[in-house]
């Protein structure tokens, strides 16, 4: 699968590792990837970074056979993959004992979910079974549809982009097997609800719901074609190519069910979202005070019916406002305050919008909660960190700020671990390297989400607690601080009603109107009072707020102060972890296969800084761990470190010194910290996880050969015993089979390739028992020498042949165990043997060790079928050639016979063989207790026979 590093195939598909590219530039790194991309090869490496551009197309490379390909293999084995980086992932987890995340980045439309599920689709497969885990694989990849179908939606540059954040831990046991998880989501994108741009979608769930519903769901929720809905028809745009939302909806409650959510709460869901849409075909006109008026009252009952809710305490919550005056604890004045018909349009999105992210949260908690079920221990984690992409829009609003800080705090973190980091740990541990400049985004960071000065953030929460009344100029106020504490910034400019942003993708643009009143994220009280009366369970069930809490509360929670303590939260986590990155590059905005947009690319190759990313990997060290760790990992390859008792006396230091000079690596591979082995190269790495493979394999098959040659006498020295019982009184013996010891293979079967590939095509797995040469009679009863193998399955004879100075076999005949009726041999002491197969034809040879032969027939015979192949005994034998002929070979004493002779007269043979010992000779070994038992106990290995 590997690509031949060849210059041929460097000049027509690049090199699969970025570091490897002769000269390094930008111009460079963009023709390497586009000549993958051409090559429908979307995947490349920067050391241990996967770099991954969207082909918009379905590529044979995520199934079942690529999963094989990659399962035990290290990154530099195969072609770089998403399911190579999911190996190294979990191998890493468990054989290190520590937590790992997956950081899977780029902007919207870039791959980043199908990324994700690669990811969890690889890990699923290479992990174990049993009826916990298996449900739990089975919670992880079912849920997808459900959050899918709430979270993800059509926009103009990807359709299925994902509006939320989410970050998937995966806990496993010790074993390495997935015990449960769980997920935590971020930053919703709820305005979508009420609004969307043309050419955009809301929530695929309300196209499902309307096209897959049944007709009495319809009926019930009243439910009509989508561009009914205000909620719907704004973008013009109700279906998606490539997405089929009847079957979404029929995936989507497949997974509800999955996670154990009733028909009945599915059903209350279902008819909030009705609900949803419903409200959003409320109108209103102004009367002649000025006051909203709901222009439909019919509506008003259908959308207050959906929610079961009182009709006129809907009108009035979203009509008025209830205003209290006065200190708490003192006198107060309560007020109903007519809205006005842009107030009373917020508030009817205001509610829509939180029952729709309040749904939301519930279903996530639901996810959570069935992978909680198994309660089983857990050791490690692996996390997967799926997130909304870097958002540069023609209008930017308040959501593209809250995405674009999240990527800004990601790329801060890819930065301190990447870059930062790296130099700094070089500096620490004394590491003698060339420093590589690079862009460090904290200066963008902390204009955001500083506190001394204080950050964009803390001045908009700050306006937005100052300012009670109107929200009419509050947004302008806010730019106005801003500006008054950052015009000076080298990242900010302001305008009249926007200011700009130097992020590391690029200089953002965003109008500050709906800034404040988004911030606030203010449902009112009298919306969650009738939401709280409501007479449908699950509906009161999501809005448990204490409004009295609420309304003593100094300084309500923003969205801002959420999505910035969460950012936070989730840097904290991720720092926890051993992090393994996917940087996903969009190539066009076209949405097509093999469609390269020059500009596009460079623009993101170089906000994902892989340039600098490639120049680090190439200056530094790919790998590096504490000289404990290290020295206990690798000791087992050295006897300087690795001794009977498997421990090193000295020091871990010197334990890895000694142990990298006595593997005689280039002194250029790796060097000393003050607390740390650096390995500069990763194929340095790789050939010390190879050594360290192919030790354990040694040492596992020095103990399995030891254990089954011992098997193997034991096993022998039974079959031998049942050889003495059957033959004791029926046939005269020689004086060789009296010490003869039974070794099942004298044909070096082990070790002859050739001929296991012969037989292998047709053996589905068998297991060969016994191999000898034999000299057999074919139909004119010429002789003809015979490879005879005998499998737990059948019985091969193969001839073997000289071929252009090799030797090779062919398999003349195979016998299934099954055919064979009986054996018969003459009570002589000859070595012919007939077996006869009453379905085909018979079979006549001679065997030196006819008795280990017949005995192994014997006994895989019974093992087979169920039952014991007969032996005859008997001087005159009659069998059937391949012709259906009859056959006759006689058997007579001839003491002038030193060995057995054949003469042939028409159909007949005559064998002549002088006497052998008696018959009643006793040829059980000495001291073997079971004689006369008749049976064999412990059979099996290779040697069985």
């Amino acid at each position: 699968m590997s690509n031949k590093k060849t210059g041929k195939n460097f000049q027509k598909q690049g090199v699969d590792d970025l570091v490897m590219l002769p000269k390094v530039n930008e111009e460079q790194i963009l023709e390497n990837l586009k000549k993958r991309y051409m090559n429908d090869l979307i995947y490349t490496n920067i050391g241990p970074v996967l770099v991954s551009v969207n082909p918009y197309k379905a590529l044979p490379i995520t199934g079942e056979d690529t999963i094989k390909k990659y399962v035990g293999k290290f990154r530099h084995e195969l072609d770089p993959h998403a399911f190579a980086l999911a190996e190294e992932t979990y191998r890493a987890m468990k054989q290190e004992k520590i937590n790992q995340c997956v950081i899977i980045s780029g902007e919207s439309g870039a791959g980043k979910t199908e990324a994700s599920k690669l990811v969890m689709k690889y890990v699923s497969y290479v992990s174990g079974s049993g009826e916990a885990v298996d449900y739990v694989k089975h919670v992880i990849l079912e849920s997808n549809p459900l959050l899918e179908g709430f979270g993800n939606a059509k926009t103009l540059r990807n359709n299925n982009s994902s509006r939320f954040g989410k970050y998937f831990e995966i806990n496993f046991n010790a074993a390495g097997d997935p015990c449960g998880g769980a997920i935590t989501n971020y930053l919703l994108e709820k305005s979508r609800v009420t609004f969307q741009t043309p050419g955009e979608r809301n929530f695929h769930v309300f196209y499902q719901l309307l096209s897959g519903a049944s007709d009495a769901e319809a009926n019930e929720l009243q439910l009509y074609s989508a561009d009914n809905f205000q909620y719907l028809n704004q973008s013009n745009c109700y279906t998606v190519d490539g997405i089929d939302d009847v079957k979404e909806y029929a995936d989507m409650r497949n997974a509800m069910c999955v996670i154990d959510i009733d028909q009945g709460t599915q059903a209350s869901i279902f008819r909030l979202i009705a609900g949803i849409l419903h409200i959003g075909n409320l109108t209103f006109y102004e009367n002649e005070k000025g006051n909203a008026v709901i222009a439909d009252p019919q509506v008003l009952e259908l959308a207050a019916g959906m929610l079961q809710v009182q009709s006129f305490a809907l009108q009035n919550a979203i009509l008025f406002r209830v205003v209290n005056t006065g200190q708490a604890g003192g006198r107060q004045s309560t007020y109903n305050v007519p809205q006005n018909v842009e107030q009373a349009c917020y508030a009817r999105d205001a509610m829509a919008k939180a029952i729709y992210s309040r749904t939301f949260d519930y279903l996530v908690q639901c996810v959570n909660t069935a992978l909680a079920k198994a309660n089983l221990q857990k050791s490690c984690v692996i996390g997967v960190l799926d997130i909304f992409g870097f958002e540069i829009f023609e209008t930017n609003g308040f959501e593209q700020f809250c995405i674009n800080y999240v990527n800004e705090k990601l790329q801060q973190f890819f930065i301190e671990l990447t870059l930062k980091a790296e130099q700094e740990e070089y500096n620490a541990e004394g590491i003698q390297w060339d420093p590589i400049k690079y862009f460090n985004n904290q200066i963008v960071c902390d204009l955001i989400e500083g506190k001394r000065p204080p950050g964009i953030f803390s001045i908009l929460d700050d306006t937005c607690y100052t300012i009670h009344a109107s929200s009419k100029g509050t947004d302008i106020k806010f730019l106005q601080k801003v500006g008054a504490s950052h015009s000076s910034h080298l990242h900010y400019r302001g305008f009249n009603s926007a200011f700009s942003v130097k992020h590391y993708a690029g200089e953002v643009t965003y109008e500050v109107d709906g800034f404040c009143d988004k911030n606030k994220d203010n449902l009112f009280n009298d919306l969650i009072e009738v939401l709280q009366m409501s007479s449908n369970a699950f509906l009161k069930s999501i809005f448990p707020d204490d409004l009295a809490a609420m309304a003593a509360k100094k300084r309500p929670t923003t969205a801002g102060y959420k999505i910035k303590n969460s950012a936070q939260s989730l840097m904290k986590t991720l720092s926890l972890c051993e992090p393994h990155y996917i940087r996903c590059i969009k190539p066009n905005e076209t949405k097509r296969p093999l469609d390269w947009e020059h500009e596009r690319v460079k623009h993101q190759v170089k906000y994902l800084g892989l340039l600098e990313n490639v120049r680090v990997r190439r200056a530094g060290f790919a790998y590096r761990a504490p000289f404990p760790r290290f020295l206990k990992r690798y000791k087992k390859l050295s006897r300087k470190t690795w001794g009977l008792g498997g421990g090193y006396n000295g020091s871990p230091q010197d334990g890895c010194v000694a142990l990298l000079k006595d593997l005689q690596l280039d002194q250029n591979q790796w060097q000393l910290g003050k607390t740390k082995v650096f390995i500069r190269h990763p194929e340095t790495l790789f050939h010390l996880e190879e050594l360290l493979d192919r030790h354990d394999y040694l040492c596992a098959s020095t103990i399995q050969k030891a254990w089954r040659r011992w098997k193997m006498r034991k096993h022998a020295l039974e079959q031998k015993a049942a050889a003495a019982d059957l033959l004791r009184g029926k046939k005269e013996r020689q004086q060789g089979s009296v010490s003869r010891q039974f070794t099942a293979d004298y044909i070096r079967y082990e070790d002859n390739y050739v001929l296991q590939q012969a037989i292998n095509p047709g053996t589905g797995g068998e297991m060969m028992v016994f191999a000898d040469q034999i000299v057999k009679l074919n139909r004119r009863s010429k002789p003809e020498r015979r490879d005879l193998v005998i499998t737990d399955k059948a019985v091969y004879m193969c001839m073997r042949k000289k071929k252009g100075g090799e030797t090779v076999y062919s398999v003349t005949r195979r016998t299934e165990l099954s055919s064979i009726g009986s054996i018969s041999l003459s009570t002589l002491c000859d070595n012919y043997i007939v077996i006869h197969c009453p379905s085909e034809y018979d079979n006549l040879f001679e065997c030196e060790r006819k008795t280990e032969l017949c005995t192994v027939l014997q006994e895989y015979g019974e093992v087979a079928t169920g039952r014991k192949i007969q032996v005859n005994f008997t001087d005159t034998i009659n069998y059937t050639i391949k012709t259906k002929d009859t056959r006759t070979v006689s058997f007579a004493k001839n003491e002038g016979c030193s060995d057995a002779q054949l003469q042939k007269s028409g159909k007949s043979l005559t064998v002549n063989i002088k006497s052998g010992l008696p018959k009643d000779t006793d040829t059980t070994p000495q001291g073997f207790s079971n004689r006369g038992a008749g049976g064999m106990g412990g059979g099996g290995g290779m040697g069985g026979g």
